[in-house]
């Protein structure tokens, strides 16, 4: 079991990530790729990346990046550094700038906890070999191309459905609410965020830092945190997948045949293919709201919001959480594409 426990501050101090966290989906779903899950969710996916690393004869490439992410158990703290919150490009950034002595350690780390040997590249990459640095951070690009990319609105789009419930949380009860939100993968006891599935027995004090709670789509069941209690504490836990993971539309106008529709005439189409009243409940989901909330915003009994949410949410345009006597709605990627158009 994690216990992680807070003082008053380090409540005051925790926040949940402004967006998907690139460089932890690229880390996390190295493990779901190479490891044994029969999650039908993810099938799709894993064929279409590991297909993709055979045609464009990449292996070889990205030898030293699988090596660093087992499927189970440890990985090094040093690729998922807390700059990554700030996007790709600073994350990248930060694993280059790694010191030698962090590098040195979690790849010990690495060494003694995987009984499969490491790349040779692994002793220069300890010693912080600026080569081999490189060589890292362009394998996670390359991978980030076949792997995150093509998917990268649909991680999106269920992140932030999951922020929309957080925020919700928020609001109603505090940050203590937003913590006691995170059940059943975790559970708020007293001042102690516990985590009852996680494979060892830890206890974290956060000391009035804070800690910075990561939404991730790639997660698995169990929320991660880093190793070394030095760093900035950080949860990454995972989110509702919505479905699945197929690879997104390319960005613009939206839906083919939809590119240069005003707002106004998209959202009469919109009220053409849904009904006014539906497609004005699609609109009011937009930010995440309740079932009470879309019948307060449109004049509309409890009963018909809930059967108007029903029928969008069996159309696959909503997702639904329920939280005690509330369910919370939020657009899926399908539901925001025909919004936006």
């Amino acid at each position: 079991m994690l216990r992680i426990v807070f003082s008053s501050e380090d409540i005051a101090r925790t926040r949940v990530a402004p967006a998907a966290d690139e460089v932890w989906e690229l880390v996390l779903s190295l493990h779901l790729l190479q490891g044994r899950s029969r999650d039908p969710v993810m099938a799709g996916w894993r064929r279409e990346v590991a297909g993709g690393i055979r045609r464009e004869s990449t292996p070889g490439r990205l030898r030293l990046l699988l090596a660093l992410n087992p499927p189970r158990g440890y990985f090094p703290d040093f690729l998922t550094p807390y700059a990554s919150r700030y996007g790709i490009e600073a994350g990248l950034d930060a694993v280059r700038s790694t010191p030698v002595s962090s590098l040195e350690r979690d790849l010990t780390v690495l060494a003694s906890e995987n009984p499969l040997p490491m790349p040779g590249s692994a002793v220069a990459l300890a010693r912080g070999d600026v080569s081999v640095l490189r060589h890292l951070t362009d394998s996670m690009r390359t991978y980030r191309e076949m792997a995150i990319t093509p998917y990268w609105q649909r991680i999106q789009a269920a992140v932030e459905a999951d922020r929309s419930r957080r925020a919700r949380a928020l609001l109603d009860d505090g940050t203590e609410g937003l913590l006691a939100s995170l059940r059943p993968m975790a559970r708020w006891n007293s001042g102690v965020l516990e985590v009852p599935d996680y494979p060892v027995d830890r206890e974290v004090h956060l000391g009035g830092r804070g800690m910075l709670l990561v939404p991730s789509f790639f997660c698995a069941r169990i929320p991660v945190t880093l190793v070394d209690p030095e760093l900035p504490p950080v949860l990454v836990y995972p989110v509702d997948r919505l479905g699945g993971l197929t690879p997104a539309p390319g960005e613009g106008a939206g839906p083919a045949g939809m590119a240069g529709i005003g707002r106004e005439n998209g959202r009469a189409a919109l009220a053409a293919l849904l009904g006014r009243t539906r497609a004005t409940v699609l609109e009011a989901v937009g930010d995440g709201c309740s079932t009470g909330e879309v019948a307060r915003r449109l004049h509309i009994s409890p009963a018909a919001a809930s059967q108007h949410t029903t029928v969008l949410r069996n159309a696959g345009l909503l997702v639904s959480h329920r939280d005690r006597n509330t369910v919370l709605h939020t657009l899926t990627p399908l539901g925001r594409a025909m919004l936006n158009a």
